[in-house]
């Protein structure tokens, strides 16, 4: 990380004129081995507007999982033990809740690990600042569905439940790619309103997987995915998704 951040977890004494996050802030779980990166990130986030509570390897994390609610988890890679790719692969069996990893290691093989593991974004260390806050926006703006938790959208014999980011048709779960949480989320937030393929992504690289990725989730949503039901093509807008 390049830069100063600045923010701090509740139980601990907070720097005079640093501004208090709303209760009703969004919460992010910072997992880093490394106390600077931690208290940095910490600082940093709290700053702007969000609250923050840091865990320092996968066990202590997992034990704040398990008494505090999170909108967003930023996981570094290399951390000794349990590495942040085998907690987020283990998490991902139980929880959808949005992760963004951090990592020194930019390659292409390591960003591929890491988001097959099941993390939402991946940034190689060092990073801007600004960066950061930029993907935690994106990350937490796909993730939000409408109407609250626990909402299902009902398409057919499937439903799409919003907040475990979960398809099922009747008791069956139908296995979803992060990205195809991603983007079922967005269509859940904007019921009947056509989505262009950059409202569905936010680099142009992804654009072009747009359609790949739409007919993969029409083959497991729609009893005909050459004419669908559900997932509409729009000419010349994009997509929508008219549910029951």
């Amino acid at each position: 990380m390049t830069g100063t951040a600045t923010g701090s977890d509740p139980q601990e004494p907070r720097e005079a004129g640093r501004p208090v996050p709303d209760e009703d802030a969004q919460h992010i779980l910072v997992i880093d081995d490394d106390r600077r990166i931690r208290e940095l990130l910490k600082r940093y986030l709290a700053d702007h507007g969000y609250r923050v509570t840091t865990a320092e390897n996968a066990a202590d994390a997992r034990a704040k999982l398990a008494g505090l609610s999170f909108d967003l988890l930023v996981v570094d890679v290399m951390m000794p033990g349990e590495s942040g790719i085998e907690f987020t692969s283990s998490l991902r069996r139980s929880s959808s809740v949005p992760i963004l990893m951090l990592t020194a290691r930019g390659e292409t093989e390591d960003r591929i690990e890491g988001l097959e593991s099941g993390a939402d974004d991946y940034l190689p260390k060092p990073f801007e600042p600004r960066e950061l806050l930029l993907r935690i926006g994106t990350i937490l703006r796909r993730s939000k569905g409408p109407g609250g938790r626990n909402e299902d959208v009902p398409l057919g014999d499937c439903r799409f439940n919003i907040t475990r980011g979960e398809l099922r048709r009747g008791d069956e779960l139908i296995r979803l790619t992060t990205r195809e949480v991603q983007l079922m989320r967005i269509f859940a937030a904007h019921p009947g309103q056509p989505l262009s393929r950059l409202d569905l992504c936010d680099d142009e690289a992804a654009e072009r997987s747009i359609d790949v990725q739409i007919n993969r989730l029409r083959r497991k949503i729609e009893i005909d995915p050459r004419n669908p039901t559900y997932l509409q093509t729009v000419r010349g807008e994009g997509y929508v998704l008219m549910p029951d």
